[in-house]
């Protein structure tokens, strides 16, 4: 594989990856959860994620913002194997629901 071709695929990975953060940070405001909370209890030795600070701030209220399903970020959490931030968010869904 080429230099530009494995620039290429850094990159798309990459904004993939920002896209999915930003998906669980608005789905997280749109049922009035905390973002950094939820993440804190599935990585509670990681340091604050950068990525997630940022996407918070892209964030709308959630009057303004589109549904997202919680099938919908169940699936990008687990395509990017964030397993254990999928396993907390399934837990809030149930709380829900209950």
């Amino acid at each position: 594989m080429n230099k530009e071709m494995e620039d290429y695929i850094i990159e798309k990975y990459q904004k993939d990856e920002k896209l999915m953060v930003l998906i669980f940070a608005q789905w997280c405001i749109n049922h009035e959860l905390n973002p950094m909370e939820l993440y804190q209890l599935a990585y509670p030795s990681q340091p604050n994620n950068q990525a997630l600070e940022e996407a918070i701030e892209l964030t709308v209220p959630k009057n303004e913002s589109d549904e997202i399903s919680d099938e919908t970020v169940l699936s990008v959490l687990q395509i990017f194997g964030n397993d254990d931030l999928a396993f907390v968010v399934q837990q809030e869904i149930e709380k829900r629901r209950n």
